[in-house]
């Protein structure tokens, strides 16, 4: 669906994105995983036309993106991390004109706002939507036209749960009726629990492409929380490497003396190999 090849972005002597290179299928959910500055929202910008890059080359449905833009992109959608809304229309009324642009029946506005549920407040005026409800409507604008590839940054911040919850299912049934979604997000639970793969991207490049079961197996550290009472009373908590003959020697000794409390491995996350990655939070 998409492929970019040794993408680069530069404004002059600093570079955003440095050679970038990956793949998005029909179907996947793609995450795409920096910190602030990583690049991320460079890229999509590149990728939706809002920038010219500097260097590479990007393939949609295998013609070349910006050689073909005008033609391509009509293929995808662009939710963008802010909303801007008509507030003074109803969310029916803001579909109804931009399906008109994108020339889909009027049948489909009520189609999309039953996808987002949205339908019972068709005709409540967006003003008083709250935040959630109006990332919903940006999806149901950005997916009118049937989308095979949709990008999406930052489509969760700031949601309470339940909003969180609706467009997370939402993408899951984007991707399983074979839309692409690329995906930038800070949250990293999230990343761990939609995605099918994730590219970790540090000062503008990617640092590896993988499953999030990938990443947590092959970099995760496996580790035991080890409480002890020495006889005290005063009871301690231990963080052992169970790939340390040291910490598992020193865990031995401590079963032989009586002094473990409990054991309780960790379950590593994707969160704890991010770290591990780039050296730094999301944030």
């Amino acid at each position: 669906m998409l492929c970019v090849e040794n993408l680069s972005v530069r404004f002059g002597r600093y570079t955003a994105v440095d050679d970038i290179s990956f793949r998005v299928p029909a179907g996947e959910i793609f995450g795409f995983l920096g910190p602030n500055g990583a690049g991320k929202t460079t890229t999509i910008k590149a990728l939706t036309g809002q920038i010219r890059p500097s260097g590479g080359r990007a393939f949609f449905r295998d013609r070349d993106l910006w050689a073909h833009f005008d033609e391509l992109k009509s293929g995808f959608g662009y939710v963008a991390d802010f909303d801007n809304h008509m507030e003074e229309l109803t969310a029916f009324q803001n579909l109804d004109i931009f399906r008109l642009l994108y020339r889909v029946p009027r049948d489909r506005v009520l189609d999309v706002l039953e996808i987002v549920e949205l339908a019972d407040e068709k005709d409540q005026k967006v003003r008083d939507y709250s935040k959630g409800m109006k990332k919903k409507l940006t999806i149901a604008r950005e997916i009118l036209h049937r989308p095979s590839l949709l990008y999406l940054d930052e489509p969760t911040a700031n949601l309470d749960v339940h909003s969180t919850s609706v467009i997370r299912g939402l993408l899951k049934r984007l991707a399983g009726h074979g839309t692409a979604v690329f995906c930038t997000t800070h949250n990293m639970e999230e990343a761990e629990e939609i995605c099918d793969r994730i590219a970790v991207l540090d000062r503008g490049r990617i640092l590896e492409t993988e499953t999030p079961e990938t990443f947590i197996r092959r970099h995760a550290d496996p580790v035991l929380r080890v409480v002890l009472d020495p006889g005290d009373g005063d009871r301690q908590a231990r963080w052992l490497r169970m790939d340390a003959p040291e910490d598992m020697q020193f865990l031995a000794d401590r079963i032989r003396d009586g002094s473990v409390v409990s054991i309780r491995s960790h379950s590593a996350s994707f969160k704890d190999v991010f770290l591990k990655l780039t050296g730094r939070d999301l944030r």
